[in-house]
């Protein structure tokens, strides 16, 4: 198997070497760039513009980026991604501490988000576990069940009018296709699997990510978000029930 190739995207120097010898040493293809300019060569596209090129065809398996670069702004750098594929990860890393841009960037379709100074071992434990669930939806831990893995699981899900394939990573909603990342991808299969089932933010948090909880429920409510937003054309919106002092399950 051909290593991960991750594109960082930093325009301090120091730190961008720094974390991409870590990660290099980690196993990972790295690529450098030191500008948002630089980053939009690198994986071609413009902000704004339709993009034809297929998911597959996008260069890298995970972006991580700055968001404060010259020539291109990590924000527009994220939604430049976004354009090109809804699957690729990014982690985001900022000196900037306020929980509002954090909650943008995730928005925006970020799936990680790490505050300058960040330890270096949890960017790399983060850039595993992103990875990790990179197209491998049908192993999907479910928090707290005791199933380690369900690969052995009828890979299509059928919830009213949602279908979801979880080896093709595909998902329809009244018979259209919705193009969710990754991390709002397997909290709905999460949802679908068990429909009769109030899940924590805590149970979402470490099913969808794979790690421990360690964030705020921002994070969750914000992907959750995220997800009502694609499904409102559909008229589906509503199957996420928000159980309040609970957390969020779906409605039969």
């Amino acid at each position: 198997m051909n290593e991960p190739r991750i594109l960082i995207v930093e325009d301090d120097a120091d730190i961008n070497t720094i974390v991409a010898t870590r990660l290099t040493r980690e196993g990972y293809a790295c690529m450098q760039a030191y500008s948002g300019s630089e980053a939009r060569l690198l994986i071609g596209g413009t902000p704004g513009a339709t993009n034809d090129a297929p998911a597959s065809a996008f260069p890298f398996d995970l972006v991580i980026c700055d968001l404060m670069l010259p020539g291109l702004t990590g924000e527009e750098l994220t939604a430049l991604v976004r354009e090109r594929t809804a699957e690729t990860p990014i982690v985001v890393i900022s000196a900037r501490t306020d929980t509002a841009d954090k909650i943008d960037l995730l928005k925006l379709g970020a799936d990680d988000y790490l505050t300058k100074p960040f330890d270096l071992d949890e960017l790399a434990a983060r850039v595993a576990v992103q990875l990790r669930h990179r197209g491998h939806g049908a192993s999907l831990e479910i928090a707290r069940e005791g199933a380690a893995n369900t690969a052995g699981a009828t890979p299509s899900l059928r919830f009213r009018s949602w279908t979801l394939d979880a080896e093709a990573r595909t998902f329809t909603a009244a018979g259209a296709p919705v193009d969710l990342t990754r991390t709002e991808f397997n909290i709905v299969e999460m949802l679908m699997r068990h429909p009769k089932r109030v899940f924590s933010k805590q149970e979402l948090f470490e099913g969808a990510w794979g790690e421990a909880y360690a964030a705020d429920d921002n994070t969750v409510n914000v992907h959750v978000s995220n997800i009502r937003a694609k499904l409102k054309p559909s008229g589906t919106s509503d199957y996420i029930k928000t159980v309040w002092g609970m957390g969020f399950k779906l409605v039969e």
